[in-house]
């Protein structure tokens, strides 16, 4: 740990409570009052204190980015965050425990400390969350090149750790992908996914599979709200949501549509592994009998299915 300190703003809202909900964050350097880094997103339907609580996560997930080492000392104007995460206050819904349970595992006991301030002295976060707010009630995500709050000076350390390069293209994710200017052929646009939804018939056990093994090929969880996950890639997100909108019928991947999503994994060992934990986590390997190769001599993955019938592939990309 180092004698550095920064400083995030984190604040989140719902209009209607529960109701189209969003949070904002930034990091600020305390010293020059420079913001480093900012993020908001809009989250579906939620309350105002699983937005609160978002909004938190997001912060100290960005202050991890630009420096893992550093102190962290938070400002927020809802006074149950500041209050529960400081221990005075007890949580009794469950929502908000997990939300906090996260908060507090991002960081070692004693890194982050909490200050309650005025709505009125918080106006940065809070323009970031009502922009997220926005986004969402026009049904697309927040675009942080059309944000009135600006990165006045860019991080320079983004945290050097076994992500290495992949954390700061997720950090930045336009800035890992092409623009305009630098691709041929059709309209000049990058040729990649924005996000991918699925629905899911029971959102505790996808989150519990499909959710946990986002993360491990590297997505990280954005969001969080009553019938939905968000979990951010380099560039783009993938939701996975529940609802009464859901047919009960059950997923079958044979019948026209999306088959399977396939992920980049790494390295053949790591592919390994990852098979291996998968099944702690409600996977079954599919055509054992032809693994690691059922794609191909020449391809080297492992095709996995949930207990929902959600089938995922893990492709060996390095070795």
């Amino acid at each position: 740990m180092t004698d550095r300190v920064l400083q995030v703003e984190a604040d989140g809202g719902s209009r209607g409570n529960p109701g189209v909900a969003g949070y904002g964050a930034l990091v600020r350097d305390p010293a020059t009052g420079d913001v480093l880094m900012t993020d908001a997103a809009p989250l579906g339907k939620a309350s105002n204190n699983v937005a609160e609580y978002s909004g938190l996560i997001a912060g100290l997930r960005l202050a991890l980015t630009v420096d893992p080492s550093a102190r962290v000392h938070v400002k927020m104007d809802s006074k149950l965050v500041v209050e529960q995460m400081s221990g005075r206050w007890k949580i009794k819904h469950e929502d908000m425990r997990r939300l906090a349970h996260e908060a507090r595992g991002l960081y070692p006991a004693g890194r982050v400390t909490y200050e309650w301030i005025p709505r009125a002295q918080n106006t940065d976060a809070d323009q970031l969350s009502n922009e997220a707010m926005d986004a969402g009630a026009a049904g697309r995500a927040w675009d942080a090149g059309a944000s009135s709050i600006a990165v006045t000076a860019p991080a320079e350390h983004t945290g050097e750790d076994a992500d290495g390069a992949e954390r700061d293209a997720r950090a930045d994710p336009v800035a890992a992908t092409p623009g305009a200017d630098d691709v041929e052929g059709g309209r000049g646009l990058p040729g990649r996914l924005h996000h991918v939804e699925i629905w899911v018939a029971d959102l505790v056990r996808a989150e519990q599979s499909l959710g946990w093994l986002l993360e491990q090929v590297g997505y990280e969880m954005n969001g969080r709200w009553e019938h939905g996950r968000s979990y951010q890639g380099a560039g783009d997100y993938i939701v996975l949501e529940s609802g009464a909108d859901v047919t009960e019928c059950a997923h079958e991947r044979r019948r026209p549509g999306l088959n399977h999503l396939a992920f980049a994994a790494g390295r053949r060992a790591q592919v390994d592994e990852l098979v291996e934990l998968a099944q702690e986590h409600g996977f079954t390997l599919m055509f054992d009998d032809m693994h690691p190769f059922a794609g191909g001599r020449n391809h080297y993955a492992a095709y996995l299915e949930n207990e929902d019938g959600f089938e995922v592939e893990l492709v060996a990309t390095e070795d």
